[in-house]
């Protein structure tokens, strides 16, 4: 995998796994743009990391993911590797009548449908790169479900199954599929979800994440499995239900 001069596109890069990786790949010499939502967030990684480029972009508006391709295809001539990392997480019970119906769709768009889309308007600049990558992030919880994020493993299961029904299509293409993921991090999304606290799952620090990513990416792999995501993907096919009732006693 080529280290280095390459244009890298991270949603949800203005904190968390989306950062650790965008300074990771800039420390490496490459061209790094980050998206969010949140534009003063955006604007304050920018001060703090000069070379980072920023867009202001919602990975779930048809218009502004076009709007985005467009203009870094204006100022950049495209991309050559694509990092869909934008994600949110819920905790929710599925027993209780009150739930908002609205956040848990929300979730899905986001975690699952926008991938999708991301590739969908980013293709035609992936095909004409010489060393194109996409990354999808997942989760260790795409092999076994976290009872109190229901929705949220369920968005992850999903697309750690489209990544591997992706991967042979885009072969003949020159694209590398490479799926990154992660245990709980010590991430605002886990704190949101209030399950950073959890001293039985152990949160790992971004940047310890993205110091493994980065030695398994530029060797070649394409299913990455920090820290507890390892055995998740062991038991989930040696003792399934022994597995579950761990995770979620």
């Amino acid at each position: 995998m080529k280290q280095s001069k390459q244009i890298v596109l991270i949603t949800g890069g203005s904190s968390g796994i989306g950062l650790a990786l965008a300074k990771k790949f800039v420390e490496n010499d490459n061209t790094v743009i980050i998206t969010g939502r949140n534009l003063s967030k955006l604007e304050t990684v920018k001060k703090e990391f000069p070379n980072i480029h920023i867009f202001q972009s919602d990975v779930t508006d048809d218009a502004e993911v076009r709007m985005l391709a467009d203009d870094i295809q204006e100022k950049h001539n495209g991309i050559d590797i694509l990092i869909n990392n934008a994600g949110i997480m819920n905790l929710v019970n599925a027993g209780n009548e009150e739930n908002d119906l609205q956040k848990q769709m929300q979730e899905i768009e986001i975690n699952f449908n926008s991938p999708i889309r991301l590739l969908h308007y980013f293709l035609p600049q992936l095909k004409k790169s010489k060393n194109a990558v996409l990354v999808n992030v997942s989760s260790g919880l795409a092999y076994v479900p976290f009872a109190q994020a229901p929705t949220y493993s369920g968005t992850k299961s999903a697309l750690h199954f489209w990544t591997q029904g992706i991967r042979p299509q885009l072969q003949p293409h020159n694209i590398k599929v490479v799926e990154l993921l992660p245990p709980v991090v010590d991430t605002p999304l886990a704190h949101g979800a209030d399950i950073a606290e959890d001293d039985n799952l152990k949160p790992m620090p971004p940047e310890k994440l993205a110091d493994i990513f980065w030695k398994d990416f530029i060797n070649g792999k394409e299913e990455i499995t920090p820290g507890i995501s390892k055995q998740l993907k062991l038991m989930s096919r040696l003792a399934p239900k022994f597995i579950f009732k761990q995770l979620n006693k």
